[in-house]
């Protein structure tokens, strides 16, 4: 036993001693008799000695009494309880004399009072003497929601000399003036300007990780109005999982006000698709293909192959998983999906599973003038490269990363993405591996997407672009994204194109107009300039083709739609043949041919 713990026992013995005595005095009104003095002394011959093996049982000196919480005061409540129970018990049968039955009741609730109470006080003290003074130091802070992630974070925030908070903010009537933690609920989110400038306040701590997502975008559009710099805490499950600490605060970012809600997964069921099995991940390097990378390896596969084209992006991947999985079997392969032999060399070597192919050539006005032959080269070739492989060596299943482009298509990479969704579906019927398709629409801060590009212009000062006022796109986090990606290959069973909830659409220069305030500043500090829609840009995007419908599925954010039987299995040939000539590699060449290929592609058409 080390010191601090043998203080503690001995503390603890005394303790059971004192009331005891105590007990009894409290019986007599003060004045306790001889005879009753001589037999309170005599059981604390054995009265100690068995409160002290009580204790012990019941790991009372595992703790340290700086951190006193509950759990200590619930293990103290046990002891006591068990041992009183013993005690009653052995003076019934021993016919104890001359202590009487109130002494028996007095003895555990005076004993938990000093225990409890003395280990509280001296949590206590050392608290204010280690942390009182940083109370008032550090940059004054407004924290807006009063629950118990806000009581955790005054605590923590407490202990920090970077930050000084001065109240709370809450529409809840009843917290109005309650204290958490020393710290008063000043009035509702709305009066966050009038207290703002009466304690001169420069940041606001956003402390509601179970809100709904649009509760805390109107919580961040109050603060930022009254031009106070923004943070926020993490996620609750980030917390509750404690893969970080409530104290980890940040700033918060576009992803905050987006309004998505949490995605909750089948984990059980992705552990029976993916532990232990041989995954390949097609363009691992990219924005979509590294996240769906980093949550397959969360259900340990016996193999996961990172296949990509990009010689930094791999080596970059190959650095991080090292670092964060290094137990985790990895094959970190360059390549290009539209090599056969290199494809089929993969294949037959390591024989996937589960294949999941994200390479794509993505960005639609690069993909629309000069590169279109690229395009459906890498995108439709490249697709079934990867998918006649997968089905020759007798992978489970293929998921095929699509987009919302491909409805309705205006542009070159729309129709692409279409033409690889019907060349999966086609293959499909021949049975044997089964073919799912996931589309969905833009992902935040994807390789090439909008908002790193807004935040540059920010950076230097603007001007900020955007294409056109009314134009909307659909979004969710990269990691969402992912997810719905995982979930949708787990429930796909051949044949399916699953469609992501992706919400309401989005307009872009709100967007832009979000990402500016976030960044402390205004419109008159940084102008949004409009430059005309791009080459094969649409105004809005859908997720349905005209003759589409969707049927629901068990996942609330996911839908299947029903598409036309697309071409039938000896239409790839006609595919392949146009894709293996050498002499279309015309920009309007390209366009005409996809036009005959996907009767619903309106090339040069801003829907």
């Amino acid at each position: 036993m080390n010191p601090r713990s043998l203080l503690a026992f001995l503390h603890d013995a005394m303790a059971a001693a004192l009331a005891w005595l105590l007990a009894l005095w409290l019986r007599f009104n003060l004045d306790m008799p001889p005879e009753n003095v001589a037999a309170a002394f005599g059981a604390l011959l054995w009265l100690v000695p068995l409160y002290c093996v009580g204790f012990w049982y019941f790991g009372l000196y595992r703790g340290l009494w700086r951190y006193a919480s509950l759990n200590d005061l619930q293990r103290i409540l046990q002891a006591v309880a068990v041992c009183a129970l013993a005690a009653t018990a052995i003076i019934v049968l021993f016919g104890v004399q001359l202590i009487p039955r109130s002494v028996i009741i007095l003895h555990p609730p005076l004993l938990l009072l000093i225990m409890g109470g003395s280990r509280l006080a001296y949590r206590a003290w050392n608290e204010r003497r280690l942390y009182g003074e940083l109370r008032w130091t550090g940059n004054p802070v407004l924290i807006l929601g009063a629950g118990e992630a806000s009581a955790s974070l005054v605590k923590e925030l407490f202990r920090s000399t970077e930050w000084r908070v001065v109240g709370l903010l809450d529409d809840d009537r009843t917290k109005r003036n309650m204290l958490l933690n020393g710290v008063r609920v000043l009035g509702p989110l709305s009066s966050i300007a009038d207290w703002k400038q009466r304690y001169n306040v420069g940041h606001a701590i956003v402390a509601m990780p179970s809100a709904t997502a649009a509760e805390r975008r109107h919580a961040v559009e109050l603060a930022t109005r009254s031009g106070l710099i923004v943070l926020t805490i993490p996620v609750l499950d980030d917390i509750l999982s404690q893969r970080v600490s409530i104290s980890q605060i940040r700033k918060v970012g576009i992803e905050d006000l987006l309004g998505r809600e949490q995605v909750v997964l089948d984990n059980a069921g992705l552990h029976g698709l993916i532990t232990g099995k041989t995954v390949l991940v097609t363009g691992a390097g990219g924005s979509i293909g590294s996240e769906l990378s980093r949550q397959i390896a969360r259900f340990e596969p016996g193999l996961l192959i990172l296949f990509e084209l990009s010689e930094f992006a791999l080596y970059s991947l190959e650095q991080e998983f090292s670092q964060h999985y290094p137990k985790l079997p990895v094959a970190c392969l360059i390549g290009d999906v539209r090599n056969r032999e290199r494809v089929e060399s993969i294949f037959s070597r390591y024989r996937p599973d589960v294949v999941f192919h994200a390479a794509a050539y993505k960005h639609v006005p690069l993909m629309e003038t000069g590169n279109a032959w690229e395009a459906v080269q890498n995108n439709i070739l490249g697709t079934y490269r990867v998918a006649s492989a997968a089905q020759r060596h007798g992978a489970a299943k293929l998921i095929l990363v699509s987009t919302d482009k491909a409805v309705n298509p205006t542009n070159v990479m729309g129709a692409s993405k279409r033409l690889s969704e019907v060349v999966c579906q086609a293959l499909g019927r021949s049975g044997g591996t089964a073919f799912i398709t996931v589309r969905f629409g833009n992902v935040l801060d994807s390789n090439g997407s909008v908002i790193p590009k807004f935040r540059e212009q920010i950076a230097r000062g603007g001007p900020v672009t955007v294409t056109h006022p009314d134009i909307t796109r659909f979004f969710m986090s990269i990691p969402e994204a992912a997810q719905l990606v995982l979930q949708a290959s787990l429930m796909g069973r051949g044949g399916e194109i699953f469609v992501l909830d992706m919400g309401e659409p989005v307009k872009i220069v709100d967007l832009a107009r979000d990402l500016i305030r976030l960044s402390g500043l205004t419109e008159q500090d940084i102008r949004i300039e409009f430059t005309g829609l791009r080459p094969g840009e649409k105004l809005y995007e859908e997720l349905l083709a005209d003759d589409e419908h969707t049927l629901p599925t068990p996942h609330p954010k996911l839908r299947i739609a029903r598409v036309g039987e697309g071409v039938p299995a000896e239409g790839i040939d006609v595919i392949l043949e146009w894709l293996g000539q050498t002499d279309a590699t015309d920009d309007n060449a390209v366009r005409s041919r996809l036009s005959q290929l996907v009767p619903e592609y309106r090339p040069g058409t801003n829907g």
